[in-house]
């Protein structure tokens, strides 16, 4: 008896938590609209550019596609791009819908189902990925405080610095796998041995990954910041400092389901400092997120329709010169 209550909590306490994250999203719905109303919220729409929205939604596109040929690169799958495009689509939606990163749990279930990939495999590749995502977007956004702060040497230096950071790790790569060796068994080694899993095979092959990654979060955060600017009168720099300040949050361990509320508070937390009105700028947050999760939406339900064949690929060859 006491062995079946111990498993039905074990089931109940996941279900709750999700739970309490829809209940969140609900209320915090709700308590928009007794401070703005959703129609006067959303009438500024109205407003915005048919052809230059246009252009931000082929933008949004454009990052899914340069975030589908990273991973088509980086775990060598030839000639299925429209089966990785269609499973990073999916991939988004389900990052967006579900709490608490849940969502990321997709990935190593449709790279098997389309590809064969061993779930292990896909999510050291996955890893690694984030530890890419996580380091361009930290320096874009000290970059960006840096230049709104009128140091734009420094600014400019640090960017460079960062395009240059990852090499230096790749370079280490063999020093680094034999030094999480020898460490001690615990929650830090796991994570370690994780991120050299994940690493790329060769040093062409790494710095395809890094550049895809900068391109792809350069086009992405140009598209936000344009729709952010319809709201709000804000500079470029600004603006993508603004949503950086929203995707760092998407990125976190915890975040409610398609982050409302947690991406609004993470613009608004950089919004603010640079002398925006509280209302203009909520507003403003609000509306650019929605833009975020109409495309995601979009085009992840467009994706089901792409279909892809299952097929095994192999684990690639691990480095000889790697220890």
């Amino acid at each position: 008896m006491r062995h079946d209550r111990l498993k039905l909590a074990r089931w109940i306490s996941p279900a709750v938590r999700r739970g309490v994250g829809y209940v969140l999203v609900i209320l915090l719905a709700l308590v928009v609209e007794w401070l703005f109303g959703w129609g006067r919220l959303l009438a500024p729409w109205a407003e915005v550019s048919f052809g230059g929205l246009l252009v931000a939604v082929a933008m949004m596109l454009g990052s899914y596609v340069l975030r589908a040929w990273r991973v088509a690169d980086h775990f060598a799958i030839h000639r299925r791009f429209g089966a990785v495009l269609s499973l990073n689509l999916q991939h988004n939606l389900w990052n967006n819908l579900l709490p608490m990163r849940s969502g990321e749990l997709s990935f190593p279930i449709l790279m098997r189902q389309r590809f064969g990939t061993d779930p292990a495999h896909a999510l050291a590749g996955l890893f690694w990925i984030r530890l890419v995502d996580a380091q361009v977007l930290a320096a874009l956004g000290l970059g960006s405080l840096l230049w709104l702060a009128k140091v734009k040497v420094m600014a400019l230096a640090l960017l460079g610095l960062a395009l240059v950071a990852p090499f230096v790790v790749w370079s280490l790569r063999g020093w680094l796998t034999a030094w999480v060796a020898g460490m001690g068994e615990g929650r830090l080694r796991r994570l370690l041995d994780k991120a050299l899993a994940g690493l790329p095979r060769d040093v062409a092959h790494f710095s395809r990954g890094v550049l895809l990654t900068w391109a792809n979060w350069l086009v992405k955060l140009a598209a936000l910041a344009w729709i952010l600017r319809q709201f709000l009168a804000i500079d470029w720099a600004g603006a993508g400092l603004a949503v950086l300040g929203g995707e760092v949050t998407s990125v976190l361990p915890i975040h409610a389901p398609g982050g409302f509320g947690t991406y609004e508070a993470g613009m608004l937390g950089l919004l603010l400092p640079q002398g925006m009105e509280l209302a203009a700028a909520t507003a403003a947050a609000i509306n650019t997120h929605l833009f975020l999760l109409a495309s995601s939406l979009l085009f992840g339900l467009a994706a089901m329709l792409i279909s892809g064949k299952s097929a095994t690929m192999p684990t690639p060859a691990k480095d000889p010169s790697t220890p």
